[in-house]
This record gives C-alpha cells, structure tokens and sequence, in this order.
C-alpha cells in the first residue's frame, strides 16, 4: 500500500508498511498511481498520451518516449526489490497475540488536584471536577499509586507520572512529597522515575520552578497564543485575562530550562482557525518547544470545530509548515510537536499499532485512588477499572483496551496514517462513536494533514542537509 500527495512542490510517495519516503518525479509519480490496477503496456500508453501535450510535456526534464517510460518502471521495480515500495503488510497477524500478551503498567496520570483556578470554556475535566466533586489527592493516596505502578511495571525500569489536574499546583505540597518517596523507591526496586507536571501557570514561581528543573523530565505549559485568544477561552474563575499572569513565567521556566524538555500546548477552536498565527506568535515570544491541539468538544458546543473548518484547518497546517521551513533557513527554528515524526526507526510495533497504551499500560489515578484507562475516561463508571487498594478488578473493560488497535478500527485498517496516529485517542473515538474501536472522523481528516506536513518537513530537512 502506498500513499501519493503533492506538497510544496513535492511529488510525495509513501510506503505504508515499510515507512519509507519517497520524493520522485512527474512521471513516476503518475505511474505508480495507475501500477497497481493496469497492465505496464496501457500505463505507458496513457504517459505517452499525457506526457505529448505541450502542458505536460515542460514537467518533464526531457522528452517523452516509451525508453524512459521503461526507465521509470525499472526504478520502481528495484525500489520494490529493495523492500521500499509496495511492501507487504507484517503487522496484520500481530494483533491477534495483542489479548494474550503481558502488559505492564509503564505510566500514571496522578489526578493531584481536582479543582482549578482557571474557568476555561473547553475543559472536558469540568474545571477540574470531572462529573464530580472537587478533591485534592492525599499523600497516603498518591504513595498507594506509586506502589500499585512499582508493583505492576513488571521488569520494566523506566515509570512515568505525570501530575495532572485540574491544576496540580494547587495541591503542589503534595506533589513535593510524593517526589521524594518516589526517588525512595527508586533505589529499593531498581526502578527510575520520570516525572512531568501540566499546569496553567496561575501559581507558579520562583520555588515550584526550582523544584521542576530540578524533579520534573518535561513541564507541560498550558497557553493558546495570542492575548486575545488565549483569554477567551481561558479566563480566570472571575474573567479576568490568564495571559498577562503566565507569559512571563512561562518565559522565564522556558528559558530556565535551556528551551528544552518543556512544551507550551495550546488549544485551538472554531474561533481561531487561523491558528497558525497563534503558534507562530508563541514561537516570536521566543518559545522553541510548541504544541497547539485541535479542541474536541460536543457539536452543539460554539467554539467546536465542524466539518466546513476542516479545510481551513489543512490550509493552516500547510501554511504553519511552510513558514517553520523558511524560519530554520533563517536560523530561526522551533518546534512543533505534531510535525515532529521519526522516518527512520520510529516506535515499538506494539506503540504503531495500538497507540498510547490507555487502560493497559498507561492509567490515571483520581484523588480518591480509583483507577481509569486515561485521564479523559475519568468521571465515566463504565470505564472504572479499579483502585489502588484492589488492583485492576474490571478486567472486562481492560481486555477491550487490550484489543483496541488499528485493525480493530474499521476506518483505520487501510488508512494510510495508521502506523503514526496508532488509531488515534480511544476517548475521542468513544465520545463521537460510542465505541472505542470507533473514531472521531475530523480529528482523523486533521490528524492526516498533520503526518503529511510533517513527512514533507522531513523532506525538506533532508535537502537541507544535502546542500550543507
């Protein structure tokens, strides 16, 4: 299976199932449209044909004739040989094994705070309350956690936990606490903590800033760009404007920590779908980790996206990768977390096939110990999966996210993106399709635009590297 597009003046070609790139001329790019269904003779007929019209004959560096429509076969017949192109698919059966394999818990989202400062309008965690009540996660509760994921991660060394919210700050004592135990721990069970903190940056300061650059892998900095956009959906509790608060803390933990291992994530709405001047206008505040996310939200909502913003949208995508590419030229590059993909090795096939392991390896963890498939299942009692005390209990519900995977998924099996989005959020997919196995249809169409900008980035990053 492969995959054709056309992308700042790249005739693209991608190989589904080996991963490999291809950037190729006019001619073979047509050829290998029509390769898999017609007969090598119609298809050199059909190039002889289009290739002597005056309009296409220029895009081509020389003449048409049958010879070089032969030479062109034979490139693709020896990418084909060297297992680039037209590859078969190894993973299919794979998945079958996925039910009866032994998964271990690698990572938590500790839920240390829910409750939050901010009223920001598209929260799905309900201004931290997630369908319930207000609570701040104790130290005997978190500690249980940590021992529930030293206890689960089987021979895994390398654990993650990502204090989340809510806004974890709020019970930031808390979080101090459950550090040190876990660097205890660290050396009792041989194992290594890698800890990360999300927050909005209302209550940061000089003292919780030292402790993340001491403590914290990644800080996850919650900003949606522009002062004007930024304020209307995130407000403070009272409507005042969260913007003028945390830029310049946000700059200045960016800064701290030498512009790497941190992100600012921001959000984008049907409010502003031109949103690549809001990922530019963070990247001219001089932050270089940045991540803007399409909002998921219910249809009737305003501010959701809706099938008309859709091509917007890809043009902004378009547009975002193209000025990311004049910038490194320039010398004056960032990051953009969603054009960021790896050509060469790449994921486990276990992560390619069924994504970021919600419900089996990866859980969150409510103030009060009850155990999710991830932090957006949280609140939901058909996805309560267990405790802290007891261990996972809802083994019905954990072998469904056991079997979650891209061949499970009707629209992802022949998708071309599938082996990069690994099928995409299961919460999303659940919250537009009522199954797991379903999916939320724009955020597909978004989430190919977005591997097709960032293969066409690794493409010009290659010439680059060439020209250097």
């Amino acid at each position: 299976m492969i995959h054709q597009y056309k992308s700042n003046g790249h005739n693209i070609v991608l190989d589904v199932n080996s991963g490999s790139v291809h950037v190729v001329d006019e001619l073979v790019y047509d050829i290998l449209a029509l390769y898999e269904t017609e007969s090598k003779e119609e298809i050199t007929g059909k190039m002889l044909e289009k290739y002597q019209q005056p309009m296409y004959a220029k895009l081509l560096e020389e003449p048409i004739s049958e010879e070089l429509v032969c030479e062109a076969f034979s490139e693709i017949e020896e990418l084909k040989e060297q297992g680039t192109l037209f590859t078969e698919d190894i993973y299919r059966d794979y998945v079958f094994d996925f039910k009866s394999r032994k998964t271990v818990v690698k990572a938590l989202c500790l839920h240390i705070a829910h409750d939050c400062n901010l009223g920001c309008k598209y929260c799905f965690a309900e201004e931290g309350e997630y369908k319930g009540r207000r609570a701040m996660m104790s130290y005997e509760v978190g500690k249980k956690a940590l021992d529930f994921l030293i206890a689960n991660s089987g021979e895994r060394r390398n654990l993650e936990v990502d204090f989340f919210g809510g806004e974890p700050t709020m019970n930031f004592e808390v979080v101090k606490q459950l550090v040190a135990y876990g660097r205890e721990q660290e050396k009792i069970h041989d194992k290594n903590f890698r800890f990360t903190l999300t927050t909005n940056g209302i209550l940061l300061d000089d003292d919780i800033m030292d402790f993340a650059n001491k403590e914290m892998s990644n800080v996850v900095l919650s900003l949606d760009g522009r002062k004007e956009v930024n304020d209307r959906m995130r407000p403070t509790r009272n409507g005042m404007s969260s913007y003028d608060v945390i830029v310049p803390k946000f700059k200045k933990l960016a800064d701290s920590r030498n512009q790497n291992n941190y992100y600012v994530r921001g959000t984008f709405t049907h409010h502003n779908t031109d949103f690549a001047e809001d990922v530019l206008h963070m990247a001219d505040l001089g932050f270089e980790q940045i991540s803007v996310e399409p909002v998921v939200a219910p249809l009737e909502a305003d501010y959701a996206l809706t099938e008309d913003d859709v091509p917007v949208v890809c043009a902004e995508y378009d547009r975002l990768a193209k000025e990311m590419i004049r910038r490194k030229k320039d010398g004056s590059c960032f990051n953009f977390f969603h054009f960021m993909i790896d050509l060469t090795g790449g994921p486990c096939v276990a992560k390619r096939l069924a994504g970021c392991g919600s419900g089996t390896e990866y859980l969150a963890v409510t103030p009060w110990g009850d155990l999710y498939p991830c932090h957006q299942f949280v609140g939901n009692e058909d996805f309560l999966l267990g405790n802290v005390d007891d261990g996972i209990v809802n083994t019905e519900v954990q072998n469904k996210f056991k079997l979650c995977n891209v061949y499970a998924k009707e629209k992802c099996k022949d998708c071309f993106a599938r082996f990069y989005c690994s099928g995409g959020c299961a919460a999303n997919a659940y919250n537009f399709s009522g199954d797991i196995n379903g999916a939320y249809d724009i955020g597909c169409e978004l989430q190919k635009k977005r591997i097709e900008c960032a293969i066409m980035v690794k493409v010009e990053e290659a010439l680059m590297d060439e020209t250097n």
